[in-house]
């Protein structure tokens, strides 16, 4: 329902409830929140209610018998004459409501009105939470995993900001430990002229073609520089494996920079897990959790009871090498987070990361610092598989054995796979359209449900591929108004003031009615952590607008008609580009 009138229509329903809990028993605290939902079947009304079956049980009552009375109590309030038309109780005790024809014709001058604002709420305003995503190791180009995790993780940052919530993104660097020290070692191996597959090649390297372009950059004295970091030139020493580690780093973090970019995705800040070490964070750590209790040493390792946080077994934190886990650094990051007032966090991973939650949680809880049971929260997304021509796509020349983000953006913008270009030499458009198409497919699926991403349904422009038709629904009514003010003079400007009471058909309705629905998908999508919903909106939503535009005709020669049906298309473009704003898709006026 419309933000102000769905407000309203709570309220009422939750006066009416009210007075029924009071009339039979007294106890304001049974009145639960005021849930209203679209019926499965459009017959049954306009919004539902299941608020007699949540009362049922504690007021002891038949639920039909509780549903009438609160239909009752509704229509005997004069407010609620203006938005119900007509209320029915169905099945075990369901509350179907009929809204009034101008309750959901208000909609169109409400979008109007507000513009970019629409569907946003502050319910939220004075809340700070981060949101941790794709977090890569520098030791290669950004993968698919990392490509899905971008798309969600910043999509999520968009809605909770919806809700009015200050949010922080932050990119974790794991640019410590044994991966980079391989990494190092295997640029220092291309660097004295051995290739993958040689008597010499280490047995951990990695093998990809990136690794040959780090050490020509390096030994070339080339100069690399990471968004949040300091220039870094290379030295030119084979010998030298520290500076060859600096470059390394500093070249694959400018890498994944450059492919952040062109998937559109910026940072508040990039934390470098190598800072937790040199700050000291790490070892404070270890020894609160030794102070605490909480560990216990055997076979020459430290282990922390994590079997009294709820994990399966206690963990070891320090082996007996005297190198940590990797989750005991996970802990020191979370203290930090903590500790910069972050008490709403949220970490985008892949599934292949859920045994770290039991563990993290089971550090931070048996610090005793203040830190509540289940924080952090995680969002966790299942792997991507890229098909082309029928065919799964597992290798690329620049990784050597997986697509990476900078491939799957531009074989969906159009170029052709085998070719590399570097981000920055791409055409913008072919930028665009391949982030577009990355971005929306990747966030059109539950985060745990795995994803097959079809090239050729991406390159595909008919209503098969869902940003398409999503985007050609905008640029289609961008072409209508262009039609209206070249032909009859129109101006936007006034439709705020247009009269939509000729907006009377099923088809102009049902469009309104979904446009209606726009706050309620994002305070929903902002409180399950859910972004994908707005990219099931967003197709339903197109799919109304050309259902009404296919059954009528917008530029009649009766003005009123006319006029109320270009405000409906202008509110219904509004809410498109507010909606793929979210998901981070362009609204082209053009296709």
């Amino acid at each position: 329902m419309l933000p102000a009138q769905k407000q309203t229509l709570e309220n009422l329903l939750t006066a009416s409830v009210k007075q029924v809990v009071a009339d039979l028993q007294g106890d304001a605290t049974l009145v639960p929140a005021i849930a209203l939902e679209r019926p499965k079947v459009a017959a049954h009304g306009d919004v539902a209610c299941n608020v007699a079956m949540q009362l049922a049980k504690p007021l002891q009552k038949n639920p039909r018998a509780l549903a009438q009375r609160i239909v009752d109590a509704l229509n005997a309030q004069s407010a609620a004459q203006g938005l119900v038309e007509a209320a029915e109780i169905a099945g075990p005790g369901f509350i179907n409501l009929r809204l009034t024809s101008n309750a959901k014709q208000a909609v169109v001058a409400s979008v109007l009105n507000e513009g970019p604002a629409f569907g946003r709420s502050t319910q939220a305003a004075g809340k700070h939470a981060m949101i941790e995503f794709v977090s890569a190791n520098p030791t290669g180009p950004l993968h698919l995993g990392h490509a899905r995790q971008a798309a969600l993780g910043d999509a999520l940052a968009n809605v909770l900001a919806s809700q009015g919530c200050d949010v922080h993104r932050e990119f974790y660097y794991n640019d410590a430990g044994v991966q980079i020290r391989n990494l190092a070692l295997s640029t220092q191996a291309r660097a004295r002229g051995l290739q993958p597959g040689d008597a010499g090649w280490p047995e951990s390297a990695y093998n990809g073609e990136y690794i040959g372009d780090i050490a020509r950059d390096y030994m070339n004295g080339e100069t690399v520089t990471a968004k949040d970091g300091e220039p870094v030139k290379g030295a030119g020493e084979v010998e030298d494996l520290e500076a060859i580690r600096k470059f390394a780093v500093a070249y694959l973090r400018h890498e994944q920079d450059m492919d952040l970019q062109a998937f559109g995705v910026k940072f508040d800040q990039y934390y470098l897990e190598s800072s937790l070490y040199t700050e000291g964070r790490v070892d404070k750590a270890v020894q609160a959790l030794i102070a605490s209790g909480k560990t216990f040493e055997e076979d020459d390792a430290l282990w922390l009871r994590t079997t009294e946080y709820g994990d399966d077994k206690d963990r070891v934190m320090r082996k007996s090498d005297g190198t940590y886990t990797y989750f005991v650094p996970d802990v020191a990051y979370h203290v930090a987070k903590w500790e910069r007032g972050f008490t709403k966090v949220i970490n985008v991973q892949g599934t292949d990361h859920h045994g770290t939650i039991a563990r993290v949680r089971a550090g931070l809880q048996a610090l005793g610092v203040g830190i509540p049971t289940g924080y952090p929260d995680y969002v966790l997304h299942k792997m991507v598989t890229v098909m082309r021509d029928g065919q799964e796509v597992k290798i690329s020349k620049r990784a050597g054995s997986y697509v990476t983000v900078r491939d799957l953006i531009e074989w969906s913008g159009g170029a052709t796979p085998g070719s590399e270009t570097a981000p920055d030499l791409l055409d913008e458009a072919t930028i665009t359209r391949g982030r577009d198409a990355v971005r929306f497919f990747l966030i059109s699926r539950k985060a745990d449900t795995e994803f097959v991403f079809d090239i050729d349904l991406a390159l595909k422009q008919n209503d098969e591929n869902p940003v398409y038709y999503v985007q050609y629904a905008h640029a289609r009514i961008c072409s209508v108004l262009g039609e209206w003010k070249s032909r009859f003079g129109g101006d936007e400007a006034t439709l705020t003031q247009t009269d939509v009471t000729p907006l009377q058909s099923v088809r102009a309705m049902a469009l309104m009615h979904k446009l209606a629905e726009y706050a309620d998908v994002l305070t929903h999508a902002a409180a399950e952590l859910a972004p994908h919903a707005v990219a099931f909106y967003l197709r339903d939503l197109a799919g109304e607008f050309h259902s009404f535009y296919n059954a009528e005709r917008v530029l009649v020669d009766e003005r009123a008609e006319r006029e109320a049906r270009i405000a409906l298309l202008a509110a219904t473009r509004q809410v498109l580009a507010n909606g793929l704003a979210i998901v981070g898709v362009s609204a082209p006026a053009k296709m």
